[in-house]
């Protein structure tokens, strides 16, 4: 008879404790253990035997064939972000915040994927009638009204299901390309005592879900949800186990959404793609710089434009920048997009070393669009938004600016200059002031007028407009 034990385990690094314990002492999580059954007979720490007893070591040169040839996946922006396509025996996890578009996402690609191969989608959440309207409308013409009948793809298979041992028989009777799973904090294995969603059944269920990709060739997508902090729910073995983590980000009062890939075995890591969320789904931006500054208005104080690296992409995004007279004793420093602890940086370098008195101003910045800019390349943008307002003058219409900022005001270069500056001019702007190169190299594009400064004060004196 098997022999049964109480154990407790944190919930978000999954150590194990002999007793319920307030704090856990390996990642300071409070109110974090739960209680487990753990029975001798179920094992959990084995894996399934999907790939025992099939590895042999082999010489590289001995290794048929070259490398694998990637599925094709028609939505240019989310091929982007995996390296160009699907790679045949991956796992895909996928997070994001509740109804921030990750199933909607996932479905698109597995009616897309559905016309080259079979494509077995398992929901946890939704019944197969609720995923076959959300289905119909993704499917649904811009013309509907015209009463075109709607294709629908005929290898593309539903069910709802939780046992991951029930999933893995449809997998064998359906023999997909592709297998979404959402979530993995639904899907559970019987044989384990712990309820779904725990660190032990969201380990375990990985664990087979990646040895099923392994050794059959199918590409296996896997929806996370996120914890309160943002990250993915589970214990952080979760994230090695994949070969790739996306997170999918957006503001939910914006209908913009990016798609980051923070880990990728066979791309780039920190590449970004962006959608539009519309009542047919996730809708590819193609040129998201064109976006962000489609409802600016110029001429206006408080406005600069920043040239921000995502990943691989340039994108070009508006600053904007307010100061008003406090009311209180303390002033405030509210940024929205953008890290308090540099805004608080910035105020300090414009009034000590430019001479702006911002003591007894509010100041408010704001990235338009509901991005959120972390690298220092924005930092000339936003101190000229500042000093734009602080002056009531606007900053040039048809300027960028590009530039990290220092304590004692100078401006020091960033990464992918040549980059940035290219698409500033692909967008029509005349103008970028950048700080000055302290070694020559390769010319600046020949299209922009590249305004080279060694300081703050010089760089507000070229970018903003002559007072009246």
């Amino acid at each position: 008879m098997p022999k049964t034990k109480s154990q407790y385990v944190c919930q978000q690094c999954g150590r194990i404790s002999v007793r319920d314990m307030g704090r856990c002492p390996q990642c300071g999580a409070w109110n974090s253990f739960v209680e487990e059954i753990v029975s001798t007979a179920s094992q959990p720490g084995k894996t399934s035997g999907l790939m025992t007893g099939r590895s042999a070591p082999q010489r590289l040169g001995e290794i048929a064939g070259d490398a694998e040839e990637r599925l094709p996946v028609s939505i240019h922006e989310f091929a982007r972000v995996l390296g160009g396509g699907v790679v045949p025996g991956s796992i895909v996890l996928i997070g994001g915040d509740p109804g921030i578009g990750k199933s909607t996402l996932l479905l698109q690609v597995a009616l897309e994927m559905a016309h080259q191969g079979t494509v077995l989608y398992v929901s946890g959440e939704e019944s197969e009638r609720q995923i076959k309207m959300r289905a119909l409308r993704l499917l649904r013409p811009a013309n509907h009204e015209t009463g075109h009948a709607i294709q629908v793809p005929e290898d593309l298979f539903l069910v709802t299901e939780t046992n991951l041992e029930v999933i893995l028989e449809h997998v064998t009777q359906v023999k997909p390309r592709l297998l979404v799973i959402d979530s993995i904090q639904t899907t559970s294995l019987p044989g384990l005592e712990s309820s779904a969603g725990s660190v032990s059944q969201v380990r375990e269920c990985a664990s087979r879900l990646r040895e099923l990709a392994k050794a059959s060739g199918i590409a296996v997508f896997l929806i996370g949800h996120v914890t309160k902090e943002g990250t993915i729910a589970g214990p952080r073995v979760l994230e090695h186990i994949v070969d790739t983590v996306l997170y999918l980000e957006g503001d939910r009062f914006q209908s913009y959404r990016l798609l980051r890939s923070v880990k990728n075995r066979f791309g780039a890591t920190s590449e970004v793609g962006v959608f539009e969320m519309n009542e047919r789904g996730m809708a590819e931006v193609p040129n998201p710089s064109e976006a962000f500054l489609a409802e600016r208005m110029v001429n206006t104080p408080g406005s600069a434009i920043a040239v921000t690296m995502e990943g691989t992409r340039p994108l070009l995004v508006e600053i904007q920048g307010l100061t008003s007279a406090t009311s209180f004793g303390n002033p405030r420093r509210t940024p929205n997009g953008v890290d308090f602890n540099r805004l608080l940086l910035l105020t300090a370098v414009l009034t000590r070393r430019v001479g702006l008195r911002l003591g007894e101003q509010d100041i408010f910045v704001n990235v338009v669009g509901g991005l959120t800019v972390d690298e220092p390349a924005a930092d000339l943008a936003v101190a000229a938004a500042i000093a734009s307002s602080a002056h009531n003058t606007p900053v040039r219409a048809d300027t960028v600016l590009i530039g990290e900022v220092g304590l004692s005001g100078e401006l020091r270069l960033v990464g992918h200059m040549h980059a940035r500056l290219r698409e500033a001019a692909s967008l029509g702007f005349k103008s970028a002031i950048v700080p000055r190169r302290m070694r020559k190299g390769e010319a600046w594009p020949a299209s922009l007028q590249v305004i080279e400064v060694r300081s703050l004060k010089q760089a507000l004196e070229q970018a903003l407009l002559p007072s009246e």
